[in-house]
């Protein structure tokens, strides 16, 4: 299963906790989580997931890796404008 998540890359607290909890749900179901891999709610799920145990792919809008946050294993480079439509499109 590859679930999608898809947020600002900047968030209060309280968005962060959740968007956290969503990722760790993700990874505990067996779900390999897909971000746009930078701050914010991507990098909360990302997290969540992460420490959960699970996958975390970060579809970045430039090119280059060290931007993704420390949360994703698999940056996927090169997509300016498109990395939404390749998240939103990546599940089948």
């Amino acid at each position: 299963m590859i679930i999608s998540v898809i947020g600002n890359s900047s968030c209060d607290k309280d968005i962060y906790k959740i968007a956290e909890e969503v990722g760790k749900l993700i990874a505990e179901k067996g779900g390999v989580l897909i971000t746009g891999g930078l701050g914010g709610v991507m990098e909360a799920a990302s997290k969540g997931a992460k420490e959960a145990g699970g996958t975390t792919v970060g579809i970045l809008p430039d090119f280059s890796k060290e931007d993704a946050n420390r949360y994703v294993d698999i940056p996927i480079t090169g997509f300016p404008s498109f990395s939404a439509i390749a998240i939103s499109e990546s599940v089948p």
